[in-house]
């Protein structure tokens, strides 16, 4: 697909968001063509790896929100989770270089990456609330675990966005290099996979996440249903019609 674009070469498979004109805002069509990478990437031998990158100024602003309120992910066979079913269970290395902003489901799928490489001039921000609805992707069971639980209600209560360097403190990526540098450090990281044994990796990859993996189902789960509840609420309608008018929502009304 041509907002997808991806690529084998030196046994990393590259997951390229590529729509800048709508600062990598994703679509139906774009989540499913991650979660086919993945998948063929997963069965794919000469694969060692997977990056997972967008562009030099966005890593992605999140759901299309037209796209989101023509056609939202509802049915438990939506795009949207084949590719977070893909992520969570992708068996090798995972690495994300964040190129810019990552906003909503650009900041939690970070939790379900590997290694994150993270720009200087980039920020995250789960804003969920602020839309009237829940966070997904398990970020209501990952943020407590990594942040504790102060750190957590700041950045999705509130919708606090993460700086880089606070990233990296809060455990959400590796390191902070410079825009240009990003993504060769990631990919120099991802190599690396080849010059070790690839089982003994996926392994203890799965050994890793043995102890979190039902609590994170259980979450993506909960989630989902309170998200879709609240997607057809009033909060959320507010939210999303005062986003398409340009103006600020007034939630002075609900309670």
């Amino acid at each position: 697909m041509a907002h997808i674009r991806t690529g084998t070469f030196n046994g990393v498979a590259t997951i390229e968001i590529a729509r800048p004109e709508k600062k990598n805002a994703l679509t139906l069509e774009m989540y499913a063509a991650m979660a086919e990478a993945l998948r063929a990437a997963e069965s794919a031998a000469p694969v060692r790896a997977v990056l997972i990158t967008g562009q030099p100024s966005i890593f992605t602003s999140g759901n299309d929100i037209d796209d989101f309120m023509r056609r939202p992910p509802l049915a438990p066979d939506s795009a949207v989770f084949q590719f977070m079913d893909a992520l969570r269970d992708c068996p090798k290395p995972v690495v994300a270089a964040v190129t810019g902003a990552a906003i909503g489901i650009g900041a939690t799928l970070l939790l379900h990456c590997d290694l994150v490489y993270i720009s200087d001039e980039a920020h995250l921000a789960m804003p969920f609330t602020s839309l009237g609805l829940v966070p997904e992707f398990a970020a209501s069971w990952a943020l407590p675990q990594r942040l504790g639980a102060v750190k957590a209600s700041e950045k999705l209560l509130l919708g606090d966005p993460f700086t880089p360097e606070e990233a990296v403190e809060l455990r959400i990526a590796n390191a902070v290099l410079p825009t240009g540098e990003v993504v060769n450090h990631a990919r120099r990281m991802a190599e690396r996979f080849n010059t070790l044994p690839p089982a003994a990796v996926r392994d203890t990859k799965r050994l890793m996440r043995r102890a979190g993996r039902a609590a994170v189902q259980e979450a993506m789960a909960a989630e989902a249903t309170l998200f879709g509840q609240r997607l057809a609420g009033a909060e959320a309608q507010e939210a999303f019609s005062a986003f398409f008018q340009k103006r600020k929502p007034d939630f002075s009304r609900f309670e």
